[in-house]
């Protein structure tokens, strides 16, 4: 198809909204544009679909993910855009209201809006509670109306506070799909019963994730860090400037036998997408201009602070694939074999990646991040989780996966389903969440199986806008990626357990 019939066909589009169709039109025009040049290997992987560039665009001139330091704008004001410190509780909600816009992504909408709660309560004053409800809920409202994009993210924790309780209650009552949102837990701060209405509201609408605080601050400087977008974790000041992904499986194909996978193909593959990080990285860096931006200037951002995140997805594929081959009859997930061999690419993955510098990368290497998968992939699943439908019993499904943990420092997730169940029993809820970080799981996200609202890779969708989508579609820019998931990757097929075996991970 050609740029102008491409550009007809999104104008012509029904389903979309003007902005829907603006966004859309701004991709094709730069996906007109020459590619950054290429190895002539990067470019044969990438056609065998190994390697994904993430459909980030071919001419990079904005970074994929940006975590500003809200807390520096709030104090010192913006001159671009002719802000005052802002001096009251909502003076600070308008001013956020306002800096929102002027944060780029790769959605073309702000992924990461802070750690709110911190933000907010150097501004609460003499306020109280329902007058501070009524605010926030407004501008809870709001995000999602003006900013329809379920990648958005809200961190609230790990201190118990005013602010991060009313963020909680409006999540629950309203339902929306944005913000996403993530608690920090953190055993030393974090009380019991601030933990407990976070699994509480799992069960009304699948938020918050829960985060382990301090294994990701182990990863990051004293300046901190942000949880943004699905669950990629990334430097504050600072964010992703791209995001290349490696498909296990394909390797996996290509491989006579795991000696030739682990020896050949993955080192090879590594490699090729690490060209391509710093092809993409380059182009940003030293041809588009974006880091001569006001955010730059007045600090709220800094060029050294940006990392590539290096993707993997399909191991589950892999690891089957391979145990085949070795003629073992092992399944990931299900058995020790197989998860063992997983966790030993996991391994290897890692060492790789931090062997090999980068020269546009906070700390002078990509991270590893496992990928959430992409709306269009079909018999793959995503990062190092277990395929759906095939997921064990919560307790083995988190006992199989958790080691994987320590390796991917930009994000990892999985996504537990669970019968309704759950409700009646949320204590046995917190102490999965608990047990899953004394195993040093850094994420815990679940979904009940009868909500409107389900997580599809970290974002969120309803099941309600999905079925209207094909004859209405949807103010939320998400609606279609979800739609799109449903129907090719398996997301429905994702098996609702019951929480019965939790007490087996309360010795670890």
């Amino acid at each position: 198809m050609s740029f102008t019939e491409t550009c007809q066909r999104i104008v012509r589009d029904p389903l979309l909204s003007p902005a829907q169709k603006s966004h859309a039109l701004a991709l094709a025009a730069e996906n007109a544009l020459p590619y950054p040049a290429l190895p002539a290997e990067v470019t044969e992987a990438m056609a065998q679909g190994v390697l994904c560039d993430m459909f980030e665009g071919h001419a990079p001139y904005k970074p994929r993910y940006v975590l500003p330091d809200y807390q520096k704008f709030l104090c010192q004001g913006s001159p671009w855009l002719e802000l005052a410190p802002p001096q009251d509780f909502d003076e600070a909600l308008d001013a956020l209201r306002i800096l929102y816009h002027h944060v780029p992504s790769v959605t073309g909408m702000p992924v990461w809006l802070g750690r709110l709660d911190h933000l907010l309560l150097p501004f609460v004053g003499e306020l109280d509670d329902e007058t501070l409800y009524r605010k926030l809920k407004g501008f809870w409202i709001y995000l999602d109306r003006v900013l329809p994009d379920a990648f958005m993210h809200v961190n609230i924790g790990p201190d118990d506070n005013r602010i991060c309780r009313l963020i909680l209650r409006i999540d629950g009552e309203l339902k929306q799909v944005a913000p996403n949102l993530s608690l920090f837990h953190d055993p030393a701060s974090t009380p019991d019963s601030l933990l407990m209405q976070g699994v509480q509201n799992i069960a009304l609408c699948g938020k918050p994730h829960i985060v382990n605080y301090p294994i990701h601050r182990e990863t990051f400087d004293e300046r901190g860090f942000g949880i943004v977008s699905c669950y990629n974790a990334l430097p504050l000041g600072g964010g992703a400037n791209t995001l290349v992904r490696l498909s296990l499986k394909g390797m996996a194909e290509q491989s006579a036998d795991l000696e030739e996978f682990m020896t050949r193909w993955l080192p090879h593959y590594c490699e090729q997408a690490s060209r391509l990080i710093e092809a993409r990285a380059a182009f940003l860096h030293q041809k588009s201009g974006f880091f001569a931006s006001f955010l730059v200037e007045e600090g709220l951002i800094e060029e050294a602070r940006f990392v590539p995140m290096f993707g993997i997805f399909g191991m589950a594929e892999a690891v089957n694939l391979l145990m085949d081959k070795a003629g073992l009859p092992g399944r990931y997930g299900h058995d020790d074999g197989a998860n063992q061999l997983g966790h030993r690419i996991s391994a290897l993955l890692s060492a790789w990646v931090a062997a090999r510098p980068q020269p546009h990368a906070w700390g002078g290497r990509a991270l590893l991040h496992s990928q959430g998968g992409l709306s269009l992939d079909q018999g793959v699943t995503p990062g190092v989780r277990i395929p759906y439908g095939e997921e064990p019993d919560p307790a083995s499904h988190l006992l199989a996966l958790a080691p994987h943990h320590g390796y991917y420092h930009s994000g990892i997730s999985e996504i537990l389903t669970l019968d309704p169940t759950i409700r009646q029993n949320p204590q046995a809820l917190l102490q999965l969440c608990k047990g899953a970080f004394a195993l040093g799981m850094r994420e815990f996200s679940a979904n009940v199986a009868d909500s409107d609202l389900v997580r599809v890779t970290g974002y969120m969708i309803r099941k309600s806008d999905v079925a209207r989508f094909a004859a209405e579609g949807s103010r939320l820019q998400t609606t279609c990626l979800g739609a799109e998931a449903s129907e090719l990757t398996g997301i429905r097929r994702r098996a609702p357990r019951v929480v019965g075996l939790e007490a087996s991970l309360r010795d670890y």
